[in-house]
């Protein structure tokens, strides 16, 4: 097969028959043409997966959002929590630490009730991170337990300052009456002989109060040969006191008893004459003179 072409001019139509290779320029425009819209069209498909790529991208930049703002809500939660912590141990500081200065008469030098003078840098900076703060909130938390358990150990001493003076021996074992038998050498009321009496008497009503000298623990509550109804304390560092004679006692062995705690009443029971409380003061297992005791300050 062959083609012939005619081209129009001045001078007439010219014929020019093209040869085989010109016949292959069609296909290669068509050639051409398909190959480079394949081209075009690899080139949109890269496009449009870049962009497919970044709306993932986004889709995780916002899911990563979304998850740290759940994390900072959670780690502010438990601040709020540290914080409520100690505003409640710092409460408690506080009452026990009013306390203590009203025990004291310190109210002039310690108040607190009013906020503490601070001043001063600040270690931490103007960027804090929530990690940060709250390891120095628990480090916090344990400066004020430690401070709590100092308080506590105050509140210790005091109580035993308190015990101190609960022991402390002074005043008469009864409320209303009077001495009738001083300490020291006398005649015996039964056969009249020059003996050696160890305590004090006194005498008063029968049924009336007997009251111990100092606080303690009950050692002996019961009949004891010439003292009839005997109620023994002991004071600790080696003191007790002894209230004889009794009509009935109000204790028992391993009472703890209070100062001014009424022990026991009155009456004439053992080796006694009349109503009356024999009192002794005994240092170390002896009998010494109650009377500096009876009549000195009470602690």
């Amino acid at each position: 097969m062959s083609v012939t072409v005619f081209i129009q001019g001045r001078n007439g139509a010219t014929r020019w028959q093209p040869g085989k290779r010109w016949l292959l320029l069609p296909v290669l425009l068509i050639a051409a043409g398909t190959g480079l819209y394949q081209h075009n069209a690899k080139q949109i498909q890269q496009q449009q997966a870049s962009v497919d790529n970044e709306r993932v991208a986004r889709e995780e930049q916002k899911n990563e959002l979304i998850e740290l703002k759940g994390a900072t809500e959670s780690q502010l939660a438990i601040l709020v929590t540290h914080v409520a912590k100690m505003q409640a141990k710092l409460a408690r500081l506080e009452a026990l630490g009013q306390q203590v200065a009203k025990d004291y008469k310190l109210e002039d030098q310690f108040d607190f009730s009013s906020e503490v003078g601070v001043g001063g840098l600040s270690e931490l900076g103007s960027n804090i991170e929530l990690d940060q703060l709250i390891q120095d909130m628990d480090r916090l938390v344990s400066r004020i337990d430690n401070n709590n358990v100092q308080l506590s150990l105050l509140e210790t001493v005091t109580s035993n300052l308190h015990i101190d003076e609960e022991r402390y021996i002074s005043g008469r074992p009864i409320q209303k009456g009077w001495l009738s038998s001083p300490y020291g050498l006398r005649n015996d009321p039964f056969n009249g002989r020059r003996t050696m009496h160890k305590g004090i008497d006194f005498a008063g009503k029968e049924g009336a109060d007997v009251v111990a000298t100092a606080g303690g623990v009950v050692t002996w509550a019961g009949n004891m040969f010439g003292y009839g109804e005997l109620v023994e304390i002991d004071h600790g560092n080696g003191l007790r006191t002894r209230y004889g004679h009794n009509k009935s006692l109000s204790v028992a062995v391993g009472d703890v008893v209070a100062k001014g705690e009424s022990i026991a009443k009155m009456g004439s029971t053992g080796r006694s004459t009349g109503p009356h409380v024999h009192y002794e003061v005994l240092r170390g297992g002896q009998q010494i003179d109650p009377k500096k005791y009876v009549y000195r300050k009470a602690g």
